[in-house]
């Protein structure tokens, strides 16, 4: 018997790579001679970096780099076991929870960070980039990550351009001859599981900016000032990224990154598919288990159990998923290839109880996932 175990983490809890042991550990409880195999996954949100360094054999490293405020932050990033391939989430530099509550203010905060990680990565060899772009303190539109890279973004004057959404209202000229020269040879994919375009009513401004601190005021100031950056982006660089399904993810960085990078957005799911060899490493198998922390509605759409198992239900294999709570709207993954669902809970128990718990009630449910499999063998 062949089983990949192929889940996401179990978010305050677990890492993905913990949970595939846990399930590991349940299984050869009842099926010793079983050969186990573990690909930790993710949907391209918090977690990915650590899921595709276990997936892949890579490594995880921490750079110092300039928070969203200015100031300096400890954050990790991770490279792939090809040692090309880096992995960024922008959150570990240019977060939301980065910025204490009474100083959030997107009129004033950067995706600077960002680029300087995707730029301590360039200096390590990596010439393939996967970022993460959710969970932003940010509506720069990537300019941050623009500066970082040597861009040079003008105002009248032919100065540099302030930091944060109020710069992006200076801006007169994209200067793009001063960028490391090292992104000409790049390749990079953007986890974006959002279709925001950059401005308008479901814009970056509009939808994210007041979970950034943003007033009213400032909402429509920023929404006029990407408007403004769209406009010099399509005059200067001749790429118009303003209706992109996309662009105004992470504050606009999904543009900036489609501009500045000639990045291309896809399916978080979809990029740790490819980049784990999620398809290759399921050839032969005879049962696949995923899961995540909570199964519900949201699981049928773009979240890691349904892409695992749209890979498996293509390849015939069965799924199982694993969870710490399973919701009534969860039925709709029986729909996209999801064989059957169990929940880790054993009885009443606080979410106190059941995250210190994770490890050991996982290990047993698979446990129990395996006794019922061995009964129906015998059938």
């Amino acid at each position: 018997m062949k089983i990949v175990i192929a889940p996401d983490s179990f978010k305050g809890s677990l890492t993905a790579l913990q949970v595939s042991d846990a399930v590991k550990q349940g299984f050869k409880r009842i099926f010793p001679d079983a050969q186990i195999e573990k690909v930790p996954m993710a949907d391209g949100g918090e977690g990915t970096v650590q899921s595709l360094v276990d997936a892949t054999g890579g490594q995880l490293l921490t750079e110092s780099v300039t928070d969203p405020l200015g100031g300096k932050v400890e954050a990790n990033y991770g490279i792939l076991g090809d040692g090309v391939t880096a992995v960024i989430e922008m959150a570990a530099a240019s977060g939301l929870p980065l910025v204490p509550v009474d100083k959030r203010n997107p009129m004033f905060t950067t995706t600077y960070g960002t680029g300087e990680l995707i730029k301590a990565a360039l200096e390590r060899g990596c010439r393939k980039f996967i970022i993460g772009i959710g969970g932003s303190a940010t509506t720069d539109g990537g300019a941050g990550v623009a500066q970082s890279l040597g861009v040079r973004l003008l105002d009248a004057s032919g100065k540099d351009i302030p930091f944060g959404g109020i710069g992006l209202s200076k801006l007169a000229k994209i200067d793009m001859s001063t960028i490391d020269e090292r992104i000409a040879e790049t390749e990079t994919v953007v986890a974006c599981d959002v279709d925001n375009p950059l401005t308008g009513p479901r814009g970056a401004a509009r939808v994210y900016g007041p979970q950034k601190g943003a007033t009213p005021e400032q909402v429509e100031l920023l929404d006029k000032y990407l408007e403004h950056f769209a406009s010099i982006v399509k005059r200067d660089l001749g790429k118009d990224v303003k209706e992109t399904p996309g662009a105004g993810a992470a504050g606009g960085l999904g543009a900036g990154l489609m501009a500045f990078l000639n990045a291309e957005l896809r399916s978080g799911i979809d990029i740790v598919i490819s980049a784990s060899n999620l398809r290759k490493r399921m050839e032969g198998a005879d049962l696949v288990i995923t899961g995540e922390g909570q199964l519900d509605e949201q699981t049928a759409y773009g979240k890691t159990p349904t892409g695992v198992s749209k890979v498996a239900e293509q390849m015939g294999i069965p799924v199982l998923a694993i969870a710490g709570g399973i919701k009534p709207g969860a039925k709709t993954s029986y729909d996209r290839g999801i064989d059957a669902m169990m929940s880790i809970t054993p009885g009443p128990i606080s979410l106190q109880e059941a995250i210190a718990r994770a490890f050991e009630l996982i290990a047993d449910t698979a446990e129990r996932a395996a006794r019922i499999i061995k009964i129906g063998l015998n059938l």
